[in-house]
């Protein structure tokens, strides 16, 4: 909420801001009307509280993936190869724990250390070679595809350790799977290393502005390193729990996520703090998106409708987000 202070002869007025109010929370009060459109159209199913806590636990998968995807953005780098990198996490547990009877545990560790490597090897053709980002992950998430294919010989993995289904969906709190909440944990982290802490300030610097922030001694080389290396090392969370969710790894399921991950990430810098990617917005955008594709399949829309979706949602969020960015560079100029 933005509040503005002016004073008066004797008088303190406060007075809000209203129009900056109604753009922060647009996102939410229309997920809040469409998740009534639909209760209402089908109050039998989709206004259940079984159908809510289905919604809200089989998406942390989603919701992990476009946190991983904001931070590099924010810091003015994208990273193409999150979706890869969530399905390489997952198939490095199928295969060490069915495959090699390694525990899951010590599965799970190298799993969050193959997305170190990855985060690492980004970042090294990013900075060193001063290669796009854009080119540089979307040919080492090629890659990477080519890797599981060759790890799995083109097949899902099922068989995993039950104790890691056990403590992704198996386990409810409230009738929500616990994947839900480490998503929201993600997602309050995140919210407060930028709000909060100097690393959050520094990377919206960077983002913002790479000469400027030079000039102010930031390290914008060693920032950018960072925001791709945690990039990674949560898309690989994701893959943990993406693994955890199904009980095995798919070769290919992992890809599905890449589109609506970036149209998540910029539909929620439209909201909360618009001109900005913040976790908040995105995950209010995530529910968004999948109250939408959710209540229209369940009126028996055909599977093409969710294309429609993504795409249109990522097109329009995109151009509002530009919109909303511009405004803000114009305020604080």
């Amino acid at each position: 909420m933005t509040v503005q202070t002016t004073d008066a002869p004797g008088a303190k007025q406060t007075r809000v801001n209203w129009a900056h109010l109604a753009e922060s929370y647009a996102l939410v009060a229309a997920l809040v009307v469409l998740f009534l459109v639909f209760g209402a159209i089908l109050p039998q199913s989709f206004f259940t509280w079984p159908n809510v806590s289905t919604m809200l636990g089989s998406q942390a998968v989603l919701v992990f993936l476009s946190l991983a995807l904001i931070v590099p953005l924010t810091s003015g780098d994208f990273d193409l190869s999150i979706a890869a990198t969530l399905t390489i996490s997952a198939m490095t547990i199928a295969v060490l724990n069915v495959r090699m009877d390694v525990p899951i545990g010590l599965a799970m560790v190298a799993s969050l250390c193959v997305g170190a490597v990855i985060g690492a090897i980004n970042a090294f053709f990013i900075l060193f070679f001063r290669i796009p980002s854009l080119i540089v992950t979307l040919g080492t998430g090629t890659f990477i595809n080519g890797i599981v294919l060759w790890m799995s010989k083109a097949a899902t993995i099922g068989g995993i350790d039950f104790v890691l289904v056990e403590w992704v969906v198996a386990t409810r709190f409230l009738g929500i799977p616990l994947a839900f909440y480490y998503a929201l944990i993600m997602c309050l982290v995140i919210w407060y290393v930028f709000g909060f802490t100097a690393v959050g300030r520094r990377l919206l610097f960077v983002g913002r502005g790479r000469e400027v922030a030079r000039l102010s001694g930031i390290s914008v080389d060693r920032v950018r390193f960072g925001a791709l290396m945690c990039s990674a090392m949560i898309a690989a969370l994701a893959g943990i729990v993406y693994a955890g969710t199904i009980g095995a790894a798919d070769p290919n399921s992992g890809n599905t996520f890449l589109l609506p991950a970036f149209a998540s990430a910029f539909l929620g810098a439209t909201a909360i703090t618009p001109g900005r990617f913040n976790p908040i917005g995105s995950l209010v955008a995530v529910y968004f998106i999948v109250i939408g594709i959710t209540g229209l399949t369940m009126l028996g829309i055909q599977t093409f409708v969710q294309n429609l979706f993504y795409g249109g949602a990522l097109v329009l969020a995109v151009a509002l987000s530009q919109l909303a960015r511009k405004r803000e560079e114009q305020n604080l100029s």
